[in-house]
């Protein structure tokens, strides 16, 4: 089975990536569905008894974050791949404006988690990594980080 973990700022494209790759195979598993640590441990739980691929949508900024995951995803058995969502914080804010309602992020919000994003690696546990730049015209470049 496979957990795919997403890092990166918000407004950087994760949401919508998992939508364009990840929709028909994965379950998604984010903080702004769920909105409690309690409702995502749930959800986690029951997607690792019962052997279900899953997406964490979240931005998992630090090492620390993502550690817990990738723990519980191993221990099940799980192949852990990582996507490293790279996007300056400036782009991110100009995205983030065209939202509305609860997908609106207050720009302080972006730029204190890019003052805390630490660029994942392999050593981390990833059995694979990728990095995903959102281009102008709406497209993604992804590109495997090497072994």
């Amino acid at each position: 089975m496979q957990a795919i973990i997403f890092c990166g700022i918000q407004a950087s494209g994760k949401s919508t990536f998992y939508k364009e790759r990840f929709f028909n195979s994965h379950v998604r598993i984010s903080l702004d569905q769920l909105r409690t640590r309690h409702r995502e441990r749930l959800f986690l739980d029951t997607c690792l008894k019962s052997q279900m691929r899953f997406v964490v949508d979240n931005t998992n900024p630090t090492r620390a974050e993502r550690a817990k995951y990738i723990r519980m995803a191993k221990a099940a058995k799980y192949e852990v791949i990582g996507y490293f969502f790279e996007s300056g914080s400036g782009d991110a804010v100009r995205r983030n404006s065209q939202r509305s309602g609860r997908f609106l992020v207050p720009v302080k919000g972006i730029y204190g988690t890019h003052k805390r994003l630490e660029k994942p690696t392999l050593s981390e546990g990833f059995d694979k990594l990728y990095v995903v730049q959102l281009m102008p015209w709406g497209e993604y470049e992804v590109w495997q980080v090497p072994e």
